[in-house]
């Protein structure tokens, strides 16, 4: 299986590297910033896609994704999109393929650094049904599982919607443990009345010890929250949406401070050392 991968960022050059390791693909990649020790690196994206079975996109946003898809060459492509980005470039990229002659399928993903290195992302498909079944064996060398979202687009939709809930969910985290810390709980406290508490999840035993610990070691960066929250409102337009409207504002208060290549938990970062 001939597989190129399109973006090199934190994700997609975990996913490159599992697929090289695997006998059953050849392997060519390109990113924007060149990657000269990447296993099959490419110039350029229509080097990497041509001839190639499949055509992943791990892209940081919707202007990449048009920028990218306009330089790959026509013909009988596969092209998957994993990149996280708005609804209209979804649908864009979607009529751009059906001209060129690829097939595309709408394939975002959840899950960060970890889950990407040990294969274990969970996509999220749509599109043609029997072209998602054809590509399910493929993206389980990369995740753990897959699920079916429908007609072509619904995926970057779940996709948005649940990244809005993560970002609500760390903010209420922080303002939580902030709160608690400033009436002299300590935070190990705190984290263990979560652990028992109906609003735990596999999202606040992840972030909680190192919001405290001041640890903003990037899984999944600020920046990239922001860019996704906006999309989200972008989604939402007439629905009155008043969290993820003050988390979006926050998060690019604290990328104007210089902190959008951490992770989304520096949300955390004003309350540190604050008394």
């Amino acid at each position: 299986m001939k597989v190129a991968v399109l973006g090199l960022g934190i994700i997609g050059s975990r996913v490159a590297a599992r697929l090289a390791a695997d006998p059953e693909c050849e392997v060519r990649t390109w990113n924007r910033s060149p990657k000269p020790g990447v296993p099959g690196f490419c110039q350029d994206p229509a080097e990497a896609a041509a001839g190639a079975d499949q055509v992943s996109l791990y892209l940081k946003d919707s202007a990449a994704v048009r920028e990218v898809a306009s330089r790959l060459p026509a013909g009988p492509l596969r092209v998957l999109n994993h990149s996280t980005i708005d609804l209209a470039t979804t649908r864009w990229l979607g009529e751009h393929g059906r001209r060129m002659g690829w097939t595309v399928l709408d394939c975002p993903f959840t899950g960060s650094r970890e889950a990407s290195a040990a294969g274990q992302l969970v996509y999220y498909a749509a599109g043609d049904a029997a072209e998602i079944d054809a590509i399910t064996p493929f993206l389980l060398k990369s995740g753990r599982k897959l699920i079916p979202c429908g007609e072509f687009g619904n995926a970057t939709i779940i996709k948005l919607v649940t990244n809005l809930v993560s970002a609500c969910t760390v903010q209420a985290l922080c303002e939580g443990m902030a709160t608690a810390i400033h009436q002299g709980i300590p935070a190990a406290a705190f984290r263990e009345a979560i652990a028992d508490n109906a609003c735990t999840s596999p999202l606040a035993t992840m972030k909680l010890p190192t919001m405290a610990a001041g640890d903003f070691s990037t899984h999944f960066s600020l920046g990239n929250m922001l860019k996704d929250s906006r999309y989200v409102l972008d989604l939402a337009s007439g629905i009155d949406t008043p969290a993820i409207l003050a988390v979006s504002a926050r998060m690019a208060d604290l990328c104007e401070r210089g902190l959008a290549d951490l992770d989304y938990s520096a949300l955390f970062s004003p309350y540190l050392n604050h008394d």
